[in-house]
């Protein structure tokens, strides 16, 4: 359904202008094309680096026995797969996406490392969960939030359904703040992303976009800004990887 306030505006699909109501589709058909190759594609972009920035989302959770998690566009599990032992078979994460085919990704991942029984799959919009108010210990959100159209709606809905006292966790590509890092990560991102996407996806296209994408989400202090506007309190974050990655964390008091 396209609300009536998007009708005539425009947003960002990579460095594309684009009518807001198209973005959904134009960045479902990307992720429905990158899916079966998509944690293949992360161990290469990253050098196998992406492995530790979730560890340390891991860490910094404080996720214990029979909490209750969700993963935002959690796709195909990584977080999930590490959270499960730690919430034991009281607690429970629930995956949610809005693409099937990262969450048929997903499901087959997870089954086949003998993950079953404390994991939930639900396809939903970020923007508007399908869960109620103050019902979850901690929320993640992994390299999916600067892809959604209106970020300040999906921040206010992943708050409603965390409870007081919980934990919100941003991971996501950021901007550089070592000197000279940003020529480097420019230059890889745009020659050698696209290059991977080509020969190891097939769509060199997608991971075009993804390089852009990841330029024209906000900086550090700007998300901390969205963030605290949403209603979260304290929030915090670390620069991983020289700002190449950041990490927000958050509570709801």
């Amino acid at each position: 359904m396209v609300r009536a306030s998007d009708k005539d505006k425009t947003t960002h699909f990579g460095y594309r202008q684009v009518p807001k109501f198209e973005k959904p589709k134009l960045v479902a058909g990307v992720f429905h094309s990158v899916a079966t190759k998509y944690d293949l594609m992360n161990d290469l972009m990253s050098l196998g680096a992406h492995r530790l920035w979730k560890r340390f989302t891991i860490q910094q959770s404080n996720v214990r026995e029979g909490h209750r998690v969700l993963d935002v566009a959690g796709g195909t599990g990584d977080l999930a797969r590490l959270f499960a032992p730690r919430v034991g078979t009281e607690g429970r994460v629930i995956i949610a996406d809005i693409n099937d085919s990262m969450l048929s990704v997903g499901r087959a991942r997870l089954a086949d490392s003998g993950i079953v029984g404390n994991v939930e799959f639900v396809q939903a919009d970020a923007e508007n969960l399908p869960f109620a108010d103050d019902y979850f210990d901690c929320i993640t959100i992994a390299f999916g939030l600067r892809n959604v159209t209106h970020m300040e709606r999906a921040l206010s809905s992943m708050y409603r359904t965390l409870k007081v006292g919980g934990r919100m966790l941003v991971l996501e590509f950021s901007h550089p703040t070592r000197p000279g890092l940003s020529k480097i990560y420019d230059a890889y991102s745009f020659s050698v992303l696209p290059l991977l996407g080509r020969l190891v996806a097939k769509d060199e296209a997608s991971y075009r976009y993804l390089a852009e994408s990841i330029r024209r989400h906000p900086k550090q202090n700007a998300l901390k800004t969205m963030m605290t506007a949403a209603g979260f309190s304290n929030v915090d974050y670390f620069n991983l990887s020289g700002g190449i990655v950041a990490l927000h964390k958050a509570y709801k008091l």
